[in-house]
């Protein structure tokens, strides 16, 4: 596959896949969570009665398959853009079948589903989920953990977080706005960090937001701008959702910034997107967000997120929320590998752009060869191979223990024999 040729399809697929724009197009519309709310405490709770109206994206699909066929598959750029291109006509497909028992299909194919059995690993994202919510509930009951405070407004949250970004990333290149209309409370592109206007943040909340908005998803995003060669690195394509992820909740991890209840967040929404997947209508899966402590507002959101471009009967959900645990497992075996056979490189260069772990591995040789770029903006976690090897290593090796053979009472035991 001819340079020339990788450049002309690496400069036609940007201009597609930004027609497909999934969160918009299954966004709800304004006034729902209100209604829903005043009906839940009036105590006559009702389904949301949410209007969205299918995209039909044929003629981007059509596109987008021709250019996949027309890459070499052979060639580790071509392999990159034929799977970033087949991936948006997938969400194409999936915005046209939104409200049908199709949309879940082909959600699952982009991003999984909760009940994914992992062959190899004899588990699934459902069960890591689980185990997470029953460990969590135990430490939680002991009431030797305090609450989360979220006391800060998102204009002040976002004045500190200015700073912060224009210290890494340099002055002006990534913006932070509060946006009233945002459904998350934060998310984050290649030039813009985005805050929900009516959110509360806490001191917690700085630390995870930065590693895991900035010094991925925008670090990531601008590191793909920055490639000359295949610029279609900078795109946030479907199926690199899995592996970014798995990168910030990583990053999170290994930075001491996720907390108890952001955890357990996260854990809740596997459990729910399988709920809503056999059966769990809305109301069924906002009293299980309630049931778990979550307070009425975020109960709602959480759902909503579940069933986003989803029938609110039940049986159907977009499954986006199974990424966060499905890839940061997958992120941290990908970087525990790379440690074990050698491949430090492997580190640095997933920040080079939006990649999924196969891209990772499949571009590795035009990295060494300097066909593509090496990122620059790498968080200062993963930027110290040293300090990371050594976490990595040691998490591969602690993993063999196995905690199902060890009491508190077997530490006593051991002194005594």
């Amino acid at each position: 596959m001819s340079e020339n040729r990788i450049a002309e399809l690496d400069a036609a697929l940007p201009g597609l896949a930004r027609k497909i724009r999934v969160l918009e197009a299954i966004a709800w519309p304004d006034g729902i969570e209100e209604r829903f709310l005043d009906d839940w405490r009036a105590g006559r709770p009702r389904l949301p009665e949410v209007a969205l109206t299918p995209r039909d994206h044929s003629a981007e699909i059509e596109a987008l398959e021709t250019l996949a066929g027309q890459c070499d598959k052979g060639h580790p750029a071509g392999a990159f853009l034929a799977a970033t291109a087949r991936s948006y006509a997938c969400a194409g497909h999936m915005l046209g079948a939104i409200g049908t028992p199709a949309f879940s299909d082909y959600s699952a194919r982009l991003y999984q589903r909760p009940d994914h059995y992992y062959e190899r690993q004899k588990m699934t994202p459902l069960d890591a989920a689980r185990f997470f919510l029953d460990t969590t509930d135990a430490l939680l009951d002991s009431r030797c953990i305090p609450a989360t405070d979220a006391c800060i407004p998102a204009e002040d949250f976002a004045t500190w977080m200015r700073t912060e970004v224009d210290a890494f990333f340099g002055p002006d290149k990534v913006r932070v706005v509060v946006d009233p209309d945002l459904a998350s409370k934060a998310i984050a592109g290649a030039t813009r960090i985005r805050l929900r206007a009516s959110a509360r943040f806490s001191e917690l909340d700085k630390a995870q937001l930065l590693q895991h908005e900035a010094f991925v998803h925008a670090g990531t995003a601008l590191n793909g701008r920055a490639q000359k060669r295949l610029t279609s690195l900078a795109l946030g394509a479907p199926r690199t959702t899995l592996t970014q992820e798995g990168i910030a909740m990583l990053a999170e991890l290994i930075t001491g910034s996720i907390d108890i209840q952001r955890l357990r967040r996260i854990a809740l929404r596997v459990v729910a997107v399988q709920q809503a997947l056999d059966g769990a209508d809305f109301i069924e899966v906002f009293k299980g967000f309630l049931d778990a402590g979550q307070t009425e507002e975020e109960s709602f959101r959480s759902t909503q997120r579940v069933f986003r471009g989803a029938d609110v009967r039940g049986g159907s959900a977009f499954t986006k929320d199974a990424c966060y645990v499905i890839g940061m497992l997958g992120v941290h075996t990908l970087l525990r590998v790379a440690v074990r056979d050698n491949r430090p490189e492997l580190l640095r260069q997933l920040f080079a752009g939006r990649m999924s772990a196969g891209d990772v591995v499949r571009l590795s040789p035009l990295f060494e060869s300097g066909w593509l770029e090496q990122p620059r903006y790498v968080p200062p976690w993963a930027a110290d191979l040293r300090r990371l090897a050594a976490t990595l290593a040691f998490s591969a090796f602690v993993g063999r223990i196995k905690l199902d053979m060890v009491s508190l009472e077997r530490f006593v035991e051991l002194e005594e024999e």
